[in-house]
């Protein structure tokens, strides 16, 4: 398989509605599997906001994979897609939280997952920081996973460019603004020479308007191509695996 659909989930989660949410998620990837997509990424938080703790705390959040996350492998398996699911965890050992992203196959297993290093203070106090990242084996690449803030600081792409990845894949929830991304995802692709494939979000959360932030995909220290909406779409890309870089410029845009 050299070319293969990816798909980003630019999706307006609501603050602390849990089910509805993970209904919106489900309905996006079947919508974005019957659009022929074999790789599905989503963003940061998805499932319950950025603001969640305030809303609904995290008494929620349980050990992976709980039941839910059960189902999306399933679902996953049936559909014949790889999934990059972000999804809080609880450590079953520690009892710690995490900021995580999941990596399932076609086949419905967890075979990776990546959990925030940049936490952000205050805003994201209910999350432990994750290890160093290290690259998954997501057949035919190693993939290098970030969250948001993680492509803040080059030692973790660097890192992971080190270890063998050969793509960078980043769940975020990064509104535009004053502290808004600045050039950080082209400095990313810059710096390693790998190229980067950001899924974010849109929607207004409690304390951040996502509105005008842009999922993409950046090689070279360039934007290839960024994607916006204000409601909740998904943006269809045919990548080139052999050349690592866009089969076309051309992309496909589902609203939900």
């Amino acid at each position: 398989m050299e070319i293969c659909r990816i798909a980003f989930l630019h999706l307006a989660p609501e603050v602390g509605q849990i089910a509805s949410n993970r209904a919106l998620i489900a309905r996006a990837i079947l919508k974005a599997a019957e659009a022929g997509a074999s790789w599905i990424l989503t963003p940061e938080l998805c499932v319950c906001g950025y603001a969640f703790p305030e809303a609904i705390g995290t008494e929620w959040i349980l050990p992976q994979p709980d039941p839910w996350m059960q189902r999306m492998c399933d679902l996953a398996a049936s559909l014949q897609v790889t999934l990059f699911l972000s999804h809080p965890d609880r450590d079953e050992q520690t009892g710690k939280l995490y900021n995580s992203v999941f990596a399932i196959t076609p086949t419905g297993d967890i075979i990776g997952k990546h959990r925030k290093i940049n936490v952000i203070p205050i805003s994201e106090a209910w999350s432990t920081s994750g290890e160093a990242a290290t690259p998954i084996l997501v057949p035919p690449v190693r993939v290098g996973v970030l969250i948001c803030a993680d492509a803040y600081s080059m030692r973790h792409s660097q890192s992971l460019k080190a270890q063998g990845a050969e793509l960078l894949v980043s769940s975020a929830a990064w509104a535009p603004g004053e502290h808004g991304p600045n050039g950080e995802w082209e400095q990313c692709t810059r710096e390693t020479g790998l190229p980067l494939l950001v899924c974010n979000r849109t929607g207004k959360d409690r304390t951040l308007d996502f509105t005008g932030a842009i999922s993409g995909v950046f090689k070279g220290g360039e934007r290839l191509l960024a994607f916006r909406s204000e409601h909740s779409a998904i943006f269809l890309i045919d990548w080139d695996w052999k050349n690592q870089n866009l089969a076309s410029p051309e992309y496909n845009t589902i609203e939900l």
